[in-house]
């Protein structure tokens, strides 16, 4: 439960500082920070996937707010989550696992990460689906905050933030709990070592956003109860709180279940194709 408090409370400058931008990109839209956004779309997934892996959930959970706004592409959001490992590498950098593997993973997970994130963009291009105007008014009328009735931006960012930050500490609380008393032993039975059906419910598995199930797979992985498929299967699943954050902040409800359909079903397919390269 420690590491919970701990990893939640990690999040409050991560999404301080995400809301503030949401709100001054808000106060100053016009036509030059439409067109530095459109260019910066552009390369948006290169940046996402470098960004999420690093060894840190805060990154995907700004990226959903981000997503949310209008600021960043669905291939930009997808990038950021498909290379998010949370804390797999902290973990086998405890476990004094090689480094030649970790340094395989992250690398994986990113080219894998600009790859599908590319791709997104390119296919919602065409469909001409592709375009979100950035609105933190789109937060607030999800979140009933009423914070545009304030005037600046400080207090409307910490009222986003506060707002988040409970509700995350609620669902993640929740979730740490039910994680400590199933435990490792529980996951073990799963079959996670099986070709394909490892996969299959290691991708389900890192769907659930919270740490505790990054940190279980890497000692699975560790110990030998959890192939390199699975591994990988929940790593590109496995996006830390981002996901919440999404279905937080996000109106779309079918766009939520089509981006969480994307990673699990992407997540799983490349867990089998690359889990063969540990």
């Amino acid at each position: 439960m420690i590491e919970f408090i701990h990893e939640t409370l990690l999040l409050l400058p991560f999404l301080f500082g995400t809301y503030l931008v949401l709100e001054t990109l808000e106060a100053k839209a016009g036509g030059a920070l439409e067109r530095w956004l459109e260019r910066a779309r552009s390369v948006g997934p290169l940046a996402g996937a470098f960004a999420g892996a690093i060894p840190q959930c805060g990154v995907s959970a700004a990226a959903a707010s981000f997503y949310a706004g209008g600021v960043i592409t669905v291939g930009t959001l997808l990038a950021v989550f498909l290379s998010t490992s949370d804390e797999l590498i902290p973990v086998f950098i405890s476990r004094h696992m090689p480094v030649p593997l970790m340094v395989k993973i992250v690398a994986l997970k990113i080219f894998c990460a600009i790859v599908v994130g590319f791709l997104a963009n390119g296919v919602l291009s065409l469909m001409r689906k592709n375009r979100r105007e950035v609105s933190v008014g789109e937060l607030c009328a999800h979140s009933h905050c009423h914070c545009r009735e304030h005037k600046g931006i400080l207090v409307p960012a910490l009222i986003h933030t506060a707002e988040i930050f409970v509700f995350i500490a609620l669902v993640s609380g929740a979730i740490e709990l039910s994680m400590h008393y199933l435990g490792e032993d529980c996951l073990k039975q799963l079959h996670l070592t099986s070709p394909i059906f490892g996969e299959i419910v290691a991708g389900a598995l890192g769907l659930i956003p919270n740490c505790a199930v990054s940190v279980a797979g890497a000692e699975l992985y560790a110990s030998g109860a959890m192939s390199g498929g699975s591994l990988m299967a929940s790593s590109f699943t496995g996006s830390g709180l981002g996901i919440l954050v999404l279905l937080r902040t996000n109106r779309n409800i079918r766009e939520n279940i089509c981006i969480v359909a994307t990673i699990y079903v992407t997540g799983v397919l490349l867990g089998a194709l690359t889990g063969p390269l540990l």
